[in-house]
């Protein structure tokens, strides 16, 4: 099986989040996708099954677990295809729904891709589970930024949207890895989207990813579009609207996700990145060892 490793959301190397993709997986089933990933070792890995021109099923595998959904692995794999193939536009059937892809030239000369998610949905968090993930978290009630109250939100994968008063609070992320594992799973969350809004169309996110095995996404299309999804539903952008987010400073791996966000309710959402081509040989040095969990 040929693996590629791409970082999705940087036009650097040492930046955005690494991926793995399969671009034929034809003959392999789920233990064998699941022992590549693991030994991969990225956040997630795409495996792709052509079924006509431009259109294939895709799976997606963390080191632990299929999700359902992976927005950076869909850009690395959008790109990464045309690379070989030409730009375009590519049809991806997930588990959640079907996702266009597109590829075209920035004006930088490198490839960048814009999925469109499959249809959004918001819906409250209950006031337990607000509770005990504020609890795994260590954070409290008045860390949160009251003009964008706790909400699940889905782009073809659910995550609740935390947002919070002050940077300083989401730089100082240091969490309970198994009681959030514990809660995320059983509520079937993909990642916990904690974020702060630097501006009407700015905002710096962190995505713990404890049911995956990582401890942290440099960065999370996926939760990214579900963002998206969010503030239409809140009225808290104008529609249409394009917003920036920035993620993975943190980590030391830099991304920025460009989060299109179409007027139509509950409309998918378009989410536009960056990604490049890393070696073969497994990454060393880049501070990537302590994105995985040991829990």
């Amino acid at each position: 099986m040929d693996v590629l490793r791409y970082t999705a959301f940087s036009q650097h190397p040492a930046g955005g989040n690494p991926a793995g993709v399969v671009l034929d997986a034809t003959g392999a089933d789920s233990e064998v996708m699941q022992r590549v990933a693991a030994d991969v070792g990225y956040s997630e890995t795409a495996f792709l099954f052509p079924v006509g021109d431009d259109d294939y099923v895709v799976r997606y595998f963390s080191p632990r677990a299929e999700v359902s959904f992976c927005g950076h692995a869909t850009i690395a794999a959008a790109v990464a295809h045309a690379e070989r193939h030409g730009p375009g536009t590519m049809t991806l059937h997930t588990r959640s729904g079907r996702v266009s892809v597109q590829t075209t030239s920035s004006t930088c000369g490198m490839l960048a891709a814009t999925l469109t998610s499959v249809p959004t949905q918001v819906a409250a968090l209950p006031a337990a589970d607000l509770e005990a993930l504020l609890a795994a978290l260590g954070w409290s009630a008045t860390d949160l930024d009251p003009a964008l109250p706790p909400r699940v939100a889905f782009a073809g994968a659910w995550h609740p949207v935390i947002a919070v008063r002050e940077r300083a609070r989401l730089a100082d992320l240091v969490y309970d890895f198994a009681a959030l594992r514990t809660l995320m799973s059983w509520r079937g969350w993909t990642t916990v989207d904690l974020v702060w809004r630097a501006s009407p169309s700015a905002f710096f996110a962190r995505n713990p990813f404890p049911p995956g095995g990582v401890v942290e996404d440099p960065a999370t299309g996926a939760a990214a579009a579900a963002l998206g999804g969010y503030l239409r539903a809140l009225g808290a952008v104008p529609l249409p609207s394009t917003i920036a987010v920035f993620q993975g400073e943190e980590l030391g791996r830099p991304s920025q996700l460009s989060v299109h966000i179409p007027e139509a309710a509950g409309s998918g959402v378009d989410v536009t990145g960056h990604a490049v081509e890393l070696p073969r040989l497994a990454l060393a040095g880049t501070g990537l060892a302590h994105l995985v969990g040991r829990g």
